[in-house]
């Protein structure tokens, strides 16, 4: 793990950055292969290699792989980068920023709100009074207005919701890097949801027996992903995080129990003992004394600054970027790109002994007959003939 304290006093753990510092001056080496910024690339003439491979449009197939090898995108700047950090540390900001001077694409964290919006653009939320309150929606700003909702219940799903699109987010942020070539910039991953799901435990929130079926979860279904190359780690104190929250004053985030001094320093201890300590096995970290936002050129010049080719296959660090062979890169882009509907199934894991978050079979009927009244809810987009469909009997897929 590497720690910068440059950006502004190195309040976070003042030995320990001096330590690394120098740890890191013997291991980067003038000369290596790193990820380069606009300012690094200008003057050279541009990498001569195939152009991004529309995967949305079209499938790679053997026949494809046969003359299409996915190594030929990839360069320096085919990486992985997610920025991490307590809520309102500016995540998204510097994930923006950096995107944009490495030339990689922004990946932006999903919301469970939009999950309530069909295909067609109908607002799901909109047939709530006919719906048991098991089945009703619950969103971000339900999340905050009342976590204990159902005795926790609505909080256990609505984190196992997130999971599942953190998760599909993830699997997306790789297609695109083996299709294109092309990096990519997140803010939080599905690897760091675990600190979230502690303090809500610690605080009270979720029950004990929920945290246990979560780790069921994740343990069934983390081990398909690959992990980032970077993880950007912004430490914010406890008391200038709630006065961020305070300053934004977002709908029911201010006086919510989820932005606590309690919760927010459980999240905080969550993030320092566990997930960092734990993605830093495969992952170089850099640490952010964040609690006066720096200029994001100065994290640019510290991921230059990265050497990622220097392990080696005895190494623990990038594993996970190493192939055996061409076709081991071929089929892991195939499997990231057409897969995704296998891959997410390992999050499916009976609550065989967690009945917080089971939804009745009463429940559950009620809602399957009232959503195939709702407008687009029926059957898949493109066969709702009510909705404007046309050609449905000649349509194949």
């Amino acid at each position: 793990m590497v720690f910068f304290s440059r950006v502004s006093s190195p309040k976070l753990c003042g030995s320990v950055v001096i330590i690394a510092r120098k740890q890191q001056q013997c291991v980067i080496t003038v000369g290596q292969r790193s990820i380069s910024g606009k300012v690094m690339r200008q003057g050279l003439p541009p990498v001569q290699k195939p152009a991004p491979f529309p995967y949305k449009e079209k499938r790679y197939n053997f026949l494809r792989a046969l003359f299409d090898p996915t190594t030929s995108r990839l360069d320096e700047n085919s990486k992985l980068i997610v920025v991490e950090g307590p809520p309102a540390a500016g995540k998204r900001a510097l994930a923006k920023e950096l995107a944009e001077e490495l030339d990689m694409a922004y990946f932006p964290s999903p919301n469970v709100a939009d999950c309530y919006i069909n295909k067609y653009g109908y607002d799901l939320r909109q047939v709530d009074h006919k719906l048991p309150e098991s089945c009703k929606s619950y969103d971000e700003n339900d999340f905050l207005k009342d976590p204990l909702r159902g005795n926790g219940s609505k909080a256990a799903r609505f984190q196992l919701t997130k999971l599942s699109l953190r998760y599909k987010l993830h699997l997306e942020a790789l297609a695109h890097i083996l299709n294109t070539g092309q990096g990519v910039v997140m803010d939080r991953s599905p690897f760091s949801d675990l600190a979230y799901m502690t303090a809500m435990t610690e605080t009270g929130v979720i029950s004990k027996n929920v945290y246990n079926f979560y780790h069921q979860v994740r343990n069934n279904s983390l081990f398909a992903l690959w992990r980032p190359h970077l993880v950007i780690y912004l430490d914010v104190p406890v008391d200038e995080t709630r006065r961020r929250i305070e300053a934004r004053n977002l709908p029911n985030e201010k006086d919510s129990m989820l932005t606590t001094p309690a919760y927010l320093q459980a999240l905080v201890d969550s993030y320092k003992k566990d997930y960092l300590k734990d993605i830093s096995t495969h992952a170089e970290v850099l640490v952010y004394d964040w609690s006066k936002v720096a200029d994001p050129e100065i994290v640019v010049e510290d991921i230059e600054r990265i050497d990622f080719d220097q392990y080696t296959v005895y190494d623990e660090k990038m594993k996970d970027w190493r192939r055996t062979n061409e076709w081991d890169w071929n089929n892991s882009r195939q499997e990231f790109t057409h897969s995704q509907h296998y891959l997410m199934a390992h999050l499916n894991v009976p609550p065989i002994q967690c009945n917080e978050i089971l939804i009745s079979a009463g429940d559950n009927k009620v809602r399957v007959g009232i959503m195939d009244e709702t407008p687009g809810c029926k059957f898949a987009k493109g066969f709702n003939p009510e909705m404007g469909d046309k050609g449905i009997l000649f349509k194949l897929s």
